[in-house]
């Protein structure tokens, strides 16, 4: 590229053809150009962002907004008699027993109250007539279930998790120390 620089720079341009001309016998075999389209306008912010917020810009312009609140109920295909008469319960699951650490469990998740079950005489297994009874879903906030549940229709109560304790780590070391109730002496 430097090279077709320094010969362009060495050569002297030809005064005598026009820069830009006027005539219409050189636009006869182009296009004409009031017929091209112009390059979309860009907003000096849209340049300046970073990758991620030209990312969530753009899916935020793709989303639709509703202003009003929706109400789903009728077009969800449950049956009436299964979600009038039901709560909804929105709680945050306890740790498993079998886990120490604390993964997976900050989520929160909806659960419809159970109704009738009965045990199936053939296998002596469970059954239920009711098609809820095994729906669970998780939500990241409370918030989020109770939007969720407002917007089906359906009535709800939060059922808040006890309040752990603190958590104090031990030391092994405590266990020899001198103020200890624990320790005998030897003598």
């Amino acid at each position: 590229m430097l090279k077709v620089i320094a010969t362009t720079a060495k050569t002297s341009f030809s005064r005598s053809l026009p820069a830009f001309s006027t005539c219409t016998t050189r636009l006869a075999g182009e296009i004409d150009p009031t017929c091209r389209k112009e390059a979309p306008k860009i907003d000096s912010d849209t340049v300046t962002a970073l990758p991620e917020e030209a990312k969530e810009k753009m899916v935020y312009e793709c989303t639709i907004c509703v202003p009003t609140k929706v109400d789903l109920s009728p077009i969800t295909g449950v049956p009436e008699e299964h979600v009038k008469t039901r709560r909804v319960r929105i709680y945050q699951p306890p740790k498993n027993a079998m886990q120490s650490g604390t993964n997976n469990i900050h989520h929160w998740e909806m659960e419809f109250d159970n109704r009738q079950r009965w045990e199936n005489p053939l296998m002596g297994w469970t059954s239920t007539g009711d098609p809820l009874s095994n729906l669970k879903l998780e939500f990241t906030s409370p918030n989020e279930a109770i939007e969720h549940c407002e917007k089906n229709g359906w009535s709800w109560y939060v059922d808040v998790p006890k309040i752990e304790k603190e958590f104090r780590p031990k030391n092994y070391g405590l266990n020899f120390s001198w103020n200890r109730r624990t320790r005998v002496s030897t003598k």
